[in-house]
């Protein structure tokens, strides 16, 4: 297997199979109801393990960049063995919460296992494959990436109805057996995929940097406002996602569709995860990828601002027109969603260069820590706070005003997106990129990278590098 130079085989396989496990923290809302009744606890209460998931998952990814960027190996084992074990955790504490209702120990035991160790294999598992994929696929970036990341963002879609199967086929207590078997299935899943991830042969870390050439260096090499900018697209982009999202099973019975959630729960699945291929897979055509950004907030704009003027969410129940624009805006807003998630490592790529990209993708998930724990509880707090609840001709408890106030909020976020993205984020050099395809190609081709390829345009001799890879290997380049 270690002479398998295959692209599929070490790459897009193992990626699928890491990012179909861990992607599957977005089933919680499938079985977050069947946890607090067992444990007795209210739902709100629970709802901070995913919360708190989401959190570690970012700053997992932060701190830990670094391991990933030395050692893939080292980093997806991790990612196995804490999401496993988190997962199986969970499931020992939902037990012990049914044979002892209300403790406070069970509760904390589910934020510890859910939350935290799951969140460190989040984090890990969820960077370990992405630089490994670009490496590989080297013309097509964006594909490469959103494939993978489509795999997170499926997971929902797969894993939602063999959830419910199992809830429903296990008994009594078939809320933590099913968490024992999936921790059993996913811990296979994903050690396959630990085995199988390789870069290219030709690859090599560097093992020496100079002095000072960091994480803080490297991305000093551009404005740090461009920097800033990337973060705050990136975390507007999941908070608005998340707001919304947090709330559209309740949306979709508020115009109602109540008795085809379900299904509508599967079709966002479905444009979450063609969205993080699709968007990323079309950024590969462009000369800018921050254009896919400015696509997605202008879109999601323009499907908010309508609902807000048409108030779809409240008048929709019974007008087929404004059902579809409300779906139309679920969809809209998982789309871009996903492809917020599979476009950021190919722009960072793109800024800052292939030597450091899983330290910076890591620090730049940190957005998505703080989005985690600021998007669905804002929205939660909109509509606890604004509108009242009745019940609808279905007997469910709805607040259209609350929901559709929601909307106030995600418009003016993804307005300042917008701004950002057309004024903080410049277009990557053409030369820095031009320089970046070269050396990449040079570890695939064998060439000497002691040789210039820029056929008399050398970058060094302009003054745009400090050093160029015509005299020094261009992994050991600091940018001005």
């Amino acid at each position: 297997m270690k002479n398998c130079q295959n692209k599929w085989v070490r790459a897009a396989i193992p990626a699928l199979l890491l990012h179909f496990s861990i992607g599957t923290v977005y089933c919680w809302s499938i079985f977050s109801q069947e946890i607090a009744d067992y444990i007795g606890f209210s739902k709100a209460a629970t709802e901070w393990a995913f919360s708190f998931a989401i959190f570690f998952l970012g700053m997992s990814a932060a701190f830990l960049g670094n391991v990933v960027e030395k050692d893939i190996h080292k980093s997806s084992l991790i990612a196995t063995i804490t999401f496993a074990l988190g997962m199986a955790g969970t499931g020992f504490f939902i037990y012990y919460g049914g044979n002892h209702p209300g403790s406070p120990l069970a509760l904390v035991g589910i934020y510890v296992c859910y939350g935290f160790i799951m969140g460190v294999g989040l984090g890990t598992g969820y960077l370990s494959p992405v630089k490994t994929l670009m490496l590989w696929f080297e013309d097509k970036k964006g594909l490469a990436t959103g494939l993978a990341v489509a795999g997170f963002g499926g997971a929902k879609a797969i894993a939602s109805p063999i959830m419910q199967a199992l809830l429903a086929n296990l008994g009594e207590g078939g809320i933590y057996k099913m968490f024992y078997i999936l921790a059993a299935v996913y811990f296979v899943m994903m050690f396959v995929g630990h085995l199988l991830l390789a870069k290219p042969a030709g690859w090599h870390e560097p093992q020496k940097k100079e002095k000072g050439q960091g994480i803080m260096a490297t991305i000093k090499t551009r404005p740090v406002s461009n920097y800033v900018g990337i973060w705050l697209m990136f975390y507007i982009n999941i908070t608005c996602g998340l707001a919304l999202i947090s709330q559209e099973k309740m949306i979709v019975k508020c115009i109602g569709l109540a008795g085809v959630v379900g299904v509508i729960s599967t079709v966002s699945a479905i444009f979450n995860a063609g969205g993080r291929l699709g968007f990323s897979a079309w950024a590969d055509l462009m000369k800018d990828r921050n254009t896919i950004y400015k696509l997605i907030f202008v879109l999601s704009i323009i499907f908010t601002g309508a609902v807000m003027l048409t108030g779809g969410i409240k008048n929709g129940e019974g007008n087929m027109l404004l059902v579809v624009l409300v779906l139309a805006l679920i969809f809209m807003v998982n789309a871009g969603y996903g492809g917020g998630f599979s476009n950021v490592p190919t722009l960072l790529s793109d800024h800052y260069g292939m030597g450091s990209i899983s330290a910076i993708h890591g620090i730049t998930l940190s957005a998505w820590a703080f989005a985690g724990l600021t998007g669905n509880q804002i929205a939660t707090l909109i509509v606890s706070n604004t509108g009242s609840f009745i019940e609808d001709s279905h007997g469910n408890m709805v607040n259209p005003v609350g929901y559709q106030n929601v909307l106030y909020f995600t418009i003016v976020l993804y307005i300042i997106a917008l701004l950002i993205s057309l004024f903080l984020v410049k277009p990557a050099s053409e030369e820095n990129r031009r320089f970046f395809e070269l050396a990449l190609r040079s570890i695939f081709t064998k060439q000497d990278p002691r040789r210039c390829y820029l056929r008399g345009s050398c970058l060094c001799k302009r003054g745009i590098l400090r050093n160029c890879y015509c005299r020094l290997d261009f992994r050991d380049q600091v940018y001005n």
